[in-house]
């Protein structure tokens, strides 16, 4: 049985979501990042509601507005970090190293593979390790691992295919 918080939490969820959903994905890149972020909008109304909170259209779009401006920080932050890590890369290997080109090629990867590449060769997770963290099958893991390895290989500069992802990734490590 519901108790009356969680119904009138639900009420306002089914009220508000396409309303919240709209309002973030037109500030937001993707339909996943806008699920997502709209979905967090929720969890903090979840979180900071009591009796003394009033709950309409203006809070719930503050939150949104609040918190598509941390993913956008966020993604500024992993944007500066990826640069960095390329100058320094440069420097380091000279622009033409296979070093250079593997950071290039992880930056074009989705997020989700890159992690997922990391997670198996800078933290030398095994698949059921990897599992864990995902929170998934070790099938899926693997699955996964294979999907991320074949997507760097295609952004792999033709010139260096004969890197491969496990030794190009461990240097980028180093």
């Amino acid at each position: 049985m519901l108790s009356e918080r969680e119904l009138a939490f639900i009420a306002i969820h089914k009220d508000n979501y396409p309303q919240v959903f709209r309002f973030v994905r037109r500030r937001v890149e993707s339909p996943e990042m806008a699920e997502e972020l709209a979905a967090d909008v929720f969890r903090v109304v979840w979180q900071k509601w009591d009796d003394a909170t009033s709950v309409d259209t203006a809070w719930l779009l503050t939150v949104a507005r609040n918190l598509v401006g941390n993913a956008y920080r966020t993604r500024d932050r992993q944007l500066a970090l990826q640069d960095k890590l390329r100058s320094v890369a440069v420097l380091r290997f000279g622009g033409e190293s296979g070093s250079v080109a593997v950071h290039d090629a992880l930056s074009r990867l989705r997020e989700k593979d890159r992690d997922i590449l990391q997670l198996a060769y800078w933290d030398e997770l095994g698949p059921r390790e990897i599992a864990r963290v995902l929170q998934c099958s070790e099938a899926a893991a693997k699955v996964r691992l294979h999907r991320a390895r074949a997507a760097f290989q295609k952004h792999l500069p033709a010139g260096t295919a004969s890197i491969t992802s496990e030794s190009a990734t461990q240097r980028m490590g180093a």
